[in-house]
């Protein structure tokens, strides 16, 4: 029987997540900051929504988690009443070889270049 403290969310498949999908979800600075801290953490490894400072509402940063899950850039559940998120390297790396880390490394560059 499964775990009654485990909700499910929907996430696209490995093969339903789509490149413009993706890209779009990587667009905004917001969700861009939330996969830059997610790429952060040990592999296998969750946090919580609220472990990332986003200087946002709650409403609009629950939007972003959304856009985030639904095209299949980070994987959400429910564990108990917290929701664990974590980035889907290994689909997204499979999918797209190298996008997540040239995104990264493009974005860390411009942080960089404009303080």
């Amino acid at each position: 029987m499964p775990n009654a403290s485990v909700r499910a969310l929907e996430h696209p498949t490995c093969e339903e997540i789509r490149l413009e999908d993706v890209l779009h979800a990587l667009s905004d600075s917001m969700r861009l900051k939330i996969v830059r801290y997610l790429s952060r953490l040990p592999e296998g490894e969750e946090a919580v929504c609220s472990a990332i400072e986003l200087a946002i509402t709650k409403s609009t940063t629950t939007h972003h988690f959304r856009v985030l899950r639904e095209a299949g850039v980070i994987n959400q559940v429910y564990r108990g009443t917290a929701k664990m998120n974590a980035l889907r390297r290994h689909d997204l790396d499979a999918l797209f070889p190298g996008l997540l880390d040239a995104v990264l490394g493009a974005d860390a560059a411009q942080r960089e270049r404009t303080g």
